[in-house]
């Protein structure tokens, strides 16, 4: 991972918001406020514009800018949420490459940040869903000495596999959770635009 690959990688996720923020919507009008899609729409949309105007000197510059723009302008829970992660990744990346054991322990950290804010585990039908595979998938590859573009992929399919067994579930943490049993039979937004950000890494990673 460098500069201009974390950079890409928050422009493709920008894109792929754009494209989705009606599903994703869709998705949280059935257990949620019915803004998920616009929200991240916004929050990429801005950090993307932020972006455009920074010569960061490391990754985590890339990052710690994004998350600070998310927290700012996302609506929400959200906000916090996706910010938080992004600036935690970023924290410790102060370099301009890093290696995908590195990346591996940023994002290690993302999900702390966002486990510690939204105090939810798997199985809470919530983003740490699709994250916490997407993790531990990234970590195996990465230990095996697998590329960037490896180690994505394999975090890419297992956050989608957890953003899919979230339909059955009762959540138990955030807006859904008021639901009760209403909540079961319905996809997790926050899991799927999760989903949706390692899908990118993993596609731009790859175009790479």
């Amino acid at each position: 991972m460098d500069i201009d690959l974390a950079r890409t990688w928050v422009q493709a996720i920008a894109a792929a918001v754009d494209q989705h923020k009606d599903h994703l919507t869709q998705l949280d009008s059935a257990i949620g406020d019915a803004d998920h899609g616009i929200n991240m729409q916004r929050g990429f949309s801005a950090a993307t514009a932020a972006l455009a105007g920074l010569e960061p000197d490391t990754v985590g510059a890339v990052l710690v800018k994004t998350g600070t723009t998310l927290i700012s302008t996302v609506g929400g829970a959200s906000g916090p949420l996706y910010g938080g992660a992004f600036r935690a990744i970023g924290k410790t990346l102060d370099a301009p490459t890093v290696t995908p054991g590195q990346f591996a322990a940023a994002l290690a950290d993302g999900l702390a940040s966002v486990q510690k804010l939204g105090a939810a585990a798997p199985g809470d039908k919530t983003m740490i869903d699709a994250y916490a595979p997407a993790l531990a998938a990234f970590q195996q590859q990465a230990e095996a000495g697998a590329d960037l573009a490896a180690a994505a992929l394999a975090a890419a399919d297992a956050a989608e596999n957890g953003m899919r067994a979230t339909t059955p579930m009762q959540a138990r943490k955030g807006r859904a959770s008021y639901l009760g049993a209403r909540s079961i039979g319905h996809q997790d937004p926050g899991a799927t635009s999760t989903a949706l950000i390692f899908r990118t890494l993993a596609e731009t990673a790859v175009a790479r």
